[in-house]
């Protein structure tokens, strides 16, 4: 049985990139692509009846559309349209479908994080039950360069793992945020500074061996990078996608609380307002 790719469209022209990204990944992984539109419930019956059939038609032609442009074959595709809120319908749907990846486009109030955090697109990837993809940019840019931010913990260990399953022959930089006991306080005495050079060095080699493990346990390896900054994880990730936006940020579940535990904005919020990535969000289990 084929694994399920679910594409929650709205229409919207900044659906269209999603749309066309969920339907090249469908041929390339060979999955079944589900694609669903949500409506609203409180519609009059009547026009419930009429608007489901113009959207499937709408869909339909999208969907011919797309494959004409990529000329791709059509993988085995479902359209489908729901009543309810679009958040927990999409979520409904992953769990009763066994989705292995939702695929979502982008509505970003930039720099309006009180505008972002109750949206469809934030509370998906906070609550779905399988990876979040969430495109902006166009399908025809290639996901080469993806960024990992890592603690080396078990979840961490499993959205990297997420990430060599899906995208097998990308280039992976792995960021480590970092902070030693007492640098604040400490950071000028000559001492201290060298026993901060030292450790440096030895947490480096430890991070080293850590990913030779992994990579040994998944297999392939692919081109790779580990990064290591100062600072608060949160404020580390932020700056590093200023300075060199990747073309896919993978990060785990765990990752939007943990990182952004010391803002005052959460971190899923910040990254759909003040960055332009596409991002995966995987679940740690």
């Amino acid at each position: 049985m084929p694994q399920t790719l679910l594409l929650a469209c709205d229409l919207s022209a900044e659906n269209r990139a999603a749309f066309a990204r969920a339907v090249k990944l469908a041929h390339a992984q060979g999955c079944r692509l589900d694609i669903l539109h949500v409506l609203d419930p409180y519609l009059p019956h009547q026009a419930l009846h009429d608007l489901e059939a113009c959207v499937v038609h709408e869909l339909e032609r999208q969907l011919t559309d797309i494959r004409e442009d990529y000329a791709l074959t059509a993988p085995e595709t479902l359209i489908q349209t729901v009543t309810g809120a679009s958040y927990a319908e999409i979520i409904r749907e992953a769990h009763d479908r066994d989705a292995t990846m939702i695929v979502l486009g982008t509505h970003r109030k930039r720099g309006q994080h009180a505008l972002v955090g109750g949206t469809t697109l934030a509370r998906v990837m906070s609550r779905a039950p399988c990876p979040v993809l969430t495109v902006s940019h166009s399908p025809e840019q290639t996901w080469q360069d993806v960024l990992v931010p890592v603690d080396f913990s078990l979840a961490s260990r499993h959205t990297l793992r997420d990430v060599l399953t899906h995208f097998p022959q990308a280039r992976l930089t792995l960021l480590h945020a970092w902070h030693l006991p007492g640098d604040d306080e400490m950071g000028s005495d000559s001492g201290y500074a060298r026993w901060r050079e030292r450790e440096l060095a030895a947490r480096r080699i430890r991070l080293e061996a850590e990913i030779d493990k992994l990579m040994e346990e998944v297999g392939d390896v692919p081109e790779l990078e580990l990064v290591l900054e100062q600072g608060e994880p949160g404020e580390v990730l932020m700056d590093y996608l200023r300075r060199q936006p990747p073309d896919l940020l993978a990060l785990g579940h765990q990752d939007l609380a943990l990182f952004g535990r010391h803002q005052p904005a959460p971190l899923i919020e910040r990254l759909l307002a003040e960055v332009h990535v596409d991002m995966m969000v995987c679940r740690a289990w």
